[in-house]
C-alpha cells in the first residue's frame, strides 16, 4: 500500500509503497481514502517544529489527520456503520472516561490522541481508524467536500465559542487560511456589519475580499482602522486569532472595545505574553481558545449548514496531489494555495 510515513523525530517524512494493509480489529473499520487534506499542522510535522515535537507522535505513522473516505472493511462489534458507506473523520481520539468526556467537553479529554499522530493516518490508500470517529456524509456531499469538514468544524467551534455573537457585529479575523476563511465565511453569512481579514500573503488577503471581507496586511494600520469603523464603540466586538503568527494578540487586544472576545484558534510555536492588568483586568476583554471540534456539536451544527446549502467548502480546493508528490504538497501549503489535498486515487 502508498503511503506517507514519519518513520523518525527529524525534518522531512518518506513515501512508501510497501505499507502494510490495515485490518479492521475490534470496534474499527478500514476506509479507502478517498481524499485527505493537508493543513499547517501538517507543515509543522514535516518540518519537525518544536509545535509539532510537542504533540508526542508515536513513530513511525503514517501522516494526515484530514479526510474522508469509503468504507471497505467492518470490523467485530461495529454497530450503526458498513460497507459501502461513505464517511468524514473526526481526528480527535478521547477515552470517554475522563472527567470532561463524562461531562460534554470531550473535545478536552485528558487523553487525547490524533489521528496520524497517534494511529496511522489517511495519507494513504486504506486507513483503519475506530468507529467512533466516523461521520456519515450527507447523500450528494462529495469525498473532497466531506475531506474539509473537520477543519472548517474547527471554524465553526470558533464561532460556537463565541455564543455565536457575530451577527450584526464588527469582526476581525487574523489569518486567512483555510480556518481563518471560513470563519469570515460564516461571519458573513450571519450578518456581521464589518469584517476585517489581516494576512501578510496577498493570495489569501484576495480570497477573503472574494467572501466579502475588508482585507488588510498586518501593517496597514489595523488598530485605527478598526476603531474608525466603530467609532464611539471603541473598537471591534470580537476577533478570531487564526494564524498562531506570533505578536499578534496585542494587535487584537488593542483593535477590539471594552468587554469584547477575543478566540484563539491558532498554535503560536512559542508561548505569548499577555498584559492581564491591561486588557484582561481594565478592559474586561474575555479570551477564550479552542482545540478541535466540540464533540459532537460542532459536527451537527456543520453539517446542518452544510446541508441547507448555506455553507459550501468546495472553493477551498486550490490543488490536488498525488501522495508521491507530498513535498511539493507542503511547500504548497506556504504559497498562493488554500485547501491543498492528497488524493490517493491519482496514482
Amino acid at each position: 500500500m502508498r503511503a506517507v510515513v514519519k518513520n523518525a523525530a527529524e525534518r522531512g517524512v518518506t513515501y512508501v509503497t510497501d505499507a502494510g494493509d490495515p485490518k479492521a480489529t475490534e470496534g474499527s473499520v478500514v476506509i479507502e481514502v478517498g481524499a485527505a487534506s493537508l493543513c499547517g499542522t501538517d507543515r509543522e510535522l514535516y518540518e519537525w517544529t518544536p509545535s509539532a515535537q510537542a504533540f508526542n507522535l508515536n513513530l513511525p505513522v503514517t501522516l494526515g489527520h484530514e479526510g474522508a473516505g469509503t468504507i471497505v472493511e467492518v470490523g467485530p462489534g461495529v454497530t450503526g456503520l458498513q460497507v459501502g458507506d461513505q464517511v468524514a473523520l473526526e481526528s480527535h481520539l478521547t477515552c470517554g472516561q475522563c472527567f470532561p468526556c463524562r461531562t460534554g467537553d470531550a473535545h478536552t479529554c485528558e487523553r487525547t490522541g490524533i489521528l496520524g499522530m497517534h494511529i496511522d493516518g489517511v495519507f494513504a490508500e486504506y486507513a483503519a481508524v475506530p468507529q467512533d470517529i466516523c461521520v456519515k456524509l450527507p447523500t450528494g456531499l462529495s469525498l473532497e467536500s466531506g475531506a474539509l469538514l473537520e477543519a472548517a468544524g474547527v471554524a465553526v467551534h470558533a464561532i460556537q465559542r463565541a455564543n455565536y455573537s457575530v451577527a450584526g457585529r464588527a469582526v476581525l479575523v487574523s489569518g486567512a487560511g483555510p480556518v481563518g476563511l471560513v470563519v469570515v465565511n460564516l461571519a458573513m453569512l450571519m450578518g456581521a456589519s464589518h469584517v476585517i481579514a489581516v494576512d501578510p500573503n496577498p493570495y489569501r488577503r484576495a480570497q477573503a475580499e472574494k467572501l466579502g471581507a475588508t482585507a488588510l496586511h498586518p501593517n496597514d494600520g489595523i488598530i485605527e482602522r478598526c476603531r474608525e469603523l466603530t467609532g464611539r464603540r471603541g473598537g471591534f466586538d470580537v476577533a478570531f486569532e487564526c494564524s498562531g503568527a506570533p505578536g499578534t494578540l496585542t494587535t487584537l487586544f488593542e483593535a477590539v472595545r471594552r468587554e469584547a472576545t477575543v478566540i484563539t484558534v491558532g498554535h503560536p510555536s512559542r508561548p505569548a505574553e499577555v498584559d492581564i492588568a491591561a486588557y484582561i483586568n481594565k478592559k474586561g476583554i474575555t479570551l477564550r481558545g479552542i482545540f478541535g471540534r466540540r464533540l459532537w456539536e460542532t459536527w451537527e451544527q456543520s453539517l446542518l449548514l452544510l446541508d441547507s446549502g448555506k455553507l459550501e467548502l468546495d472553493w477551498l480546493i486550490t490543488h490536488r496531489k498525488k501522495l508521491s508528490e507530498i513535498d511539493e504538497a507542503v511547500e504548497l501549503l506556504t504559497g498562493d494555495a488554500c485547501k491543498v489535498l492528497l488524493i490517493p486515487g491519482l496514482g
